[in-house]
């Protein structure tokens, strides 16, 4: 059984920092790829970042390129998201996401989330 969990989130004010941390179990996260997803108030869910666990490439959505950075330690199987210089529009609810393949990036498998609020 897949579960991933999400930690790290919080309050914290504009232009801080926070590590957000996705533990994966029944999952190998160097299997093919992972993702960050957001889901903001009134929103729909969606992805920010993604990395293809082979090769280690990455992919960032506009808004949070230059300040988020996703990795992923597979001694630890777990995924990350460091958040630099947080503006109060990066407040939602943070979701981790696994792959359901080993070839194709098609998200299958989901956290519960983790809040992040960003105040100005």
């Amino acid at each position: 059984q897949v579960q991933l969990v999400e930690s790290g989130g919080g309050s914290v004010q504009a232009g801080g920092s926070l590590r957000l941390s996705c533990a994966a179990s029944g999952y190998t996260v160097r299997r093919a790829c992972m993702g960050w997803f957001r889901q903001a108030p009134g929103e729909e869910r969606k992805e920010i970042a993604r990395i293809y666990s082979r090769s280690g490439s990455t992919a960032y959505v506009d808004s949070v390129k230059g300040r988020f950075t996703i990795s992923q330690d597979n001694a630890k199987n777990a995924l990350y998201l460091q958040m630099n210089s947080l503006k109060s529009e990066d407040t939602a609810m943070y979701y981790c996401a696994a792959a359901g393949g080993v070839i194709s990036c098609q998200f299958a498998y989901w956290g519960q989330g983790t809040q992040v609020t960003v105040s100005s």
